[in-house]
């Protein structure tokens, strides 16, 4: 008997313990937002905060100008854990500079990055780093209706990249050099023609971006385009459809934060520094991506993947202490 009540005691003073680290915490909103990279981070952070700190962690639906403005105007959600913030700049510094909203950490530290792929393999094996040099070479790149022309995959219909990506490949003269442009038809188009490149070990070359699943899976090089982005053109010609004269040009590093209310800093304490500290690589990301795509994953089920797998990674985003805590929590 004296034995259960010291248990029963023991056990009480524990959970007064927690209670008191998550009253500190309190109940914090992160936004899932619906993208896969941005949905896997939201869990991610819910089984940190909860387990690691003590927060009471609820999630909800996102999306990057809702949960902007949602943020900016009423201090909801507490945290945006992966904002594309060059689509919001202007609202975001001045916001930042009234203190009402705090920039985290980088959370995709090389950020989001759009341009035109090759295979790796297919760039070493013939120097193919530049997108010149994939213009002197259409032999290498098949997949279009013209058995003499190399293929150049652009986006679906109705996605805004196709304007852009049509505007560079007559800008820097792809048609003359002996390409024409291959529509994939959809998303899944697109993503199968890079994966049946791959798997048969042939050339491809077209659009893309990252961090993705597909190119978690297949390692593509990224093609310099040998010039700054021009943010004029950009605006006046290069995402303009038909625009009569594009010139070369290139896409913008996309910056990736986390982005968080003053009231969830003035309550976070040491989580905020997790919130700060926190990186990943495309690289990284993309791995966890594509684990989820071959297995049908919530985010869930990635967020758990990548704390069970990718321990060097995370582990220097939190004290050996928090560590300890969420590594028992898994």
């Amino acid at each position: 008997m004296k034995k259960l009540f010291v248990s029963v005691a023991a056990t009480a003073l524990i959970g007064m313990a927690g209670s008191a680290v998550a009253e500190e915490c309190g109940t914090v909103t992160v936004a899932e937002m619906n993208w896969a990279s941005a949905g896997a981070i939201a869990q991610i952070d819910k089984i940190i905060l909860e387990n690691g700190y003590g927060c009471n962690v609820e999630l909800v639906t996102g999306d990057t100008m809702p949960t902007f403005t949602s943020m900016n105007e009423k201090s909801e959600p507490d945290m945006a854990p992966e904002l594309w913030i060059n689509a919001v700049r202007e609202p975001l510094d001045k916001a930042v500079a009234e203190g009402s909203l705090i920039v985290g950490g980088e959370i995709l530290n090389e950020g989001g990055v759009e341009g035109f792929w090759v295979p790796t393999f297919i760039a070493e094996e013939h120097d193919i780093y530049t997108v010149k040099d994939a213009l002197a070479r259409p032999e290498l790149f098949k997949g279009a209706e013209d058995d003499s022309k190399g293929g150049f995959f652009t986006c679906p219909t109705g996605w805004n990249c196709r304007i852009t990506t049509g505007n560079l490949f007559r800008a820097y003269g792809f048609d003359e050099a002996g390409f024409e442009l291959v529509d994939p038809g959809s998303a899944a188009g697109l993503d199968g023609s890079i994966a049946r490149a791959n798997e048969r070990k042939e050339g491809w070359l077209g659009y893309y971006w990252a961090p993705t699943s597909i190119l978690g899976k297949y390692d593509m090089t990224l093609l310099d385009f040998e010039v700054p982005h021009d943010k004029a053109e950009w605006d006046q010609c290069t995402v303009i459809e038909d625009c009569p004269e594009p010139k070369p040009n290139s896409w913008v590093k996309s910056e990736v934060f986390t982005i968080v209310t003053d009231d969830f800093a003035n309550k976070a304490g040491p989580a905020m520094d997790y919130v700060k500290g926190r990186t990943w690589d495309n690289r990284t990301a993309g791995k966890v991506l594509a684990w989820m795509s071959d297995n049908q994953a919530t985010n869930e089920d990635g967020a758990y993947y990548f704390l069970e797998n990718f321990e060097d990674i995370w582990g220097k985003w939190v004290s050996p202490e928090v560590a300890e805590k969420v590594k028992a929590s898994l």
